[in-house]
């Protein structure tokens, strides 16, 4: 054989030997950051349901990392994060995205729901699941995990009065409560018992009254230009694995509720409820303050007579 020909059988071997032996480049694997202010309630449960049900439908095409306790920011920073597309994934309760989306006020109306089990038939109807997902689809986030969170409670330092008393709303992250409620900057704050619970309330002040006129809707929200760049396999198991997780953290959710305001009081707490006639009076107020606030704006209005027609068909 001549040098050429040595030369050439040479050639082919290295290429057959290079193909043979260099690997494939794996697919590039997702992050998924998952952000939550809380820790230990039924967002973090929701979390760590959502991240087994989509390692079993796409395995290690996406990789999801929890954040709970406010560990990427406080809660205007997290929602801020996932509207620009630093964060891919925040949940919290609907409240703390009216900033960006106001119809989501209307999940805050009084006497909405008559049971947890009443608002999880009405948030995971089919049909209204899927208005709920792409709600705020032009303000660049997508809803993919919808679920019962609490009823709202109220803790004071003191006892509450039993009268109408003036009140001045101050919007705070979750971790500058508690400094404030030790100086005495706050009076008081609403929020759920789990919240209160995780975060050890009870060593600052004991009195929670449980006004009983409405629940916490908390939502996954992602951001949408993230979602969009998954591959569709990918989009579905992700759409597919919030429902699942929904559906599988409702009992939780109630359990935990009932857990919570027993360990409130072994911690020495206390549970205020108003009399019949005070609630009734109550919700008449807020019916009417809430009624005002949600037909101020028309979008905001027809959002609410949606989810009417739904809570009103659920019951």
């Amino acid at each position: 054989m001549s040098k050429t020909g040595r030369l050439s059988l040479l050639a082919i071997a290295a290429v057959a030997l290079f193909e043979v032996g260099t690997p494939v480049a794996a697919e590039a694997q997702s992050v998924m950051k998952m952000a939550s202010a809380t820790i230990n309630d039924v967002q973090h449960e929701w979390q760590k349901v959502f991240a087994e049900e989509l390692a079993a439908r796409v395995g290690d095409q996406v990789t999801v990392e929890i954040y709970p306790a406010s560990q990427l920011g406080t809660i205007p920073r997290m929602a801020e994060g996932v509207l620009l597309g630093t964060i891919e994934s925040f949940i919290t309760p609907t409240a703390f995205l009216v900033g960006a989306e106001p119809k989501f006020k209307v999940f805050d109306a009084p006497g909405l729901f008559d049971s947890p089990e009443h608002l999880g038939r009405t948030i995971h109807d089919p049909a209204y699941r899927d208005h709920l997902e792409t709600m705020a689809l032009d303000k660049g986030f997508r809803v993919i995990g919808a679920i019962y969170n609490s009823p709202f409670v109220v803790l004071t330092k003191k006892p509450a009065p039993k009268k109408a008393i003036g009140a001045n709303p101050l919007p705070l992250p979750l971790s500058e409560v508690v400094p404030a409620l030790q100086s005495g900057n706050i009076d008081g704050m609403l929020a759920g018992m789990p919240i209160l619970v995780a975060f050890k309330y009870y060593d600052i002040a004991k009195p929670v009254t449980d006004l009983q006129f409405s629940m916490i809707v908390s939502v996954n929200i992602v951001n949408e230009a993230w979602f969009q760049s998954q591959s569709p396999e990918v989009q579905a198991a992700i759409r597919e694995a919030g429902r699942a997780a929904e559906e599988k953290v409702l009992q939780w959710g109630i359990d935990n509720v009932a857990r919570t305001n027993a360990v409130w009081l072994e911690k020495g707490g206390e549970i205020y409820e108003l009399s019949p006639e005070d609630q009734a009076r109550m919700t008449e107020v807020f019916k009417t303050v809430s009624d005002r606030i949600l037909s101020a704006d028309a979008e905001v209005a027809g959002e609410y007579e949606t989810l009417l027609s739904v809570v009103n068909a659920s019951r």
